[in-house]
């Protein structure tokens, strides 16, 4: 595999979310073609996770979609690989710690500053006022960037 360009992967990932992607899914579809998966099939099994996971504000979907950009890396289909599944967990927990110590929490509604534990299912529409009050498109790029970052370190070390 080809290293990645980190910036293009962010930029890609912040103009998604500008094109109406949720969280997840512009994470996700940032990287679809490096691992040459259908675009369609990778927004739509993204798509749940926006919204802190269906609008629940529970985990960040950007930082679920970092989580998705690894399996597709390590490729752990194989229950008995319990080895390949402790590289995974590995990999999980040392970009959420990143994340969490860049943004302060990998909680939707902790980052969006909400008093609420969720919202209704209806998304709101995408407007100037939606992108000036929601910091998403920054979260989608660090994350982005984050996934980037650690999937360059594991192809230098190969």
């Amino acid at each position: 595999m080809e290293k990645i360009n980190i910036d293009e992967r962010a930029e890609k990932a912040r103009q998604l979310f500008y094109d109406g992607y949720n969280c997840a899914q512009s994470v996700v579809l940032a990287y679809c073609d490096y691992f040459d998966i259908d675009p369609s099939l990778v927004a739509s099994i993204s798509a749940p996770l926006g919204g802190g996971m269906g609008r629940l504000r529970e985990v960040c979907g950007a930082v679920s979609g970092m989580f998705m950009v690894l399996g597709l890396y390590y490729k752990n289909d194989a229950p008995a690989d319990l080895a390949k599944r402790k590289l995974v967990y590995t990999a999980v927990q040392e970009l959420a710690a990143k994340s969490k110590e860049l943004n302060g929490s990998i909680i939707c509604r902790e980052l969006l500053n909400l008093d609420h534990k969720s919202d209704i299912p209806t998304p709101e529409a995408r407007t100037e006022a939606y992108y000036k009050r929601r910091p998403c498109a920054n979260y989608v790029a660090s994350a982005a960037r984050l996934v980037g970052e650690k999937l360059n370190e594991e192809l230098d070390s190969l």
